[in-house]
């Protein structure tokens, strides 16, 4: 939130108008609800179901309202965007021959508010990126303050693992902010998809890092994933 509130500063952004605010805070209210619902199918669910029913409800969602808001794009678009759905799945997939809970129940509530706080994000107006951020941080940051102290749940981390826990937070700030960007100058359906595009570069950067086996259902996604950021781009154009 305060990297945020920096670089809007930076930009010279206007103050977001009462509008944008409450699109913002929408925005933090589903997103923290889909983070946290996310954290918790990992953790109690499989996670070769949950991430990847995640990840296409989060893009699912964004897409059938960039549809309904702005039509139909391209046709080579909306092959590219059947590709990335595809890619979404094959690259989520995980060797999990657990018999436990599926955690499919919490992977929807993650990915409906995930999807929505991508179009909550759409609505804000251009010009504004940073500062509506600010909002959305500091909604979740409420609204996370409020589970933990109804929930009493444990909440102070390991302080070794605090430089993380900020990169994480600088991070996930920069993707959002990149997001809105991209929706402003383009549609909300080809932002969606491609940003759902994420555990292509968890893959690969598991790979590369952590040396960990690239499967052929991951391989096999990473090139329809490719194939769809190609086929998007040269519909988009």
């Amino acid at each position: 939130m305060v990297l945020a509130l920096g670089l809007a500063i930076a930009r010279d952004e206007t103050m977001p108008t009462p509008t944008d605010i409450g699109w913002s805070g929408l925005a933090g209210v589903a997103g923290g609800i889909g983070i946290t619902a996310l954290y918790k199918g990992l953790a109690v669910g499989r996670m070769g179901i949950v991430a990847p029913v995640t990840g296409v409800m989060a893009a699912l969602i964004p897409v059938a309202a960039g549809i309904l808001l702005e039509g139909f794009p391209d046709g080579l678009v909306l092959v590219g965007i059947a590709l990335a759905v595809v890619a979404v799945v094959l690259v989520s997939r995980v060797s999990d021959e657990g018999s436990g809970p599926s955690g499919v129940g919490l992977a929807l509530v993650s990915g409906l508010g995930i999807g929505a706080m991508s179009v909550c994000i759409s609505q804000i107006s251009d010009g504004h990126a940073f500062g509506p951020l600010v909002v959305i941080r500091a909604t979740q940051a409420v609204l996370i303050g409020g589970l933990i102290i109804v929930t009493r749940a444990a909440w102070r981390p390991t302080p070794g693992l605090v430089p993380a826990i900020a990169a994480v937070g600088v991070l996930d700030m920069a993707g959002n902010g990149a997001f809105i960007l991209a929706v402003q100058s383009g549609a909300l359906a080809v932002a969606a998809v491609l940003s759902s595009l994420y555990p292509v570069t968890t893959v690969i950067l598991a790979s590369v890092f952590l040396r960990e086996r690239v499967t052929r259902s991951h391989a096999a996604g990473i090139a329809l994933a490719v194939a769809a950021i190609a086929c998007i781009a040269a519909g988009s154009t």
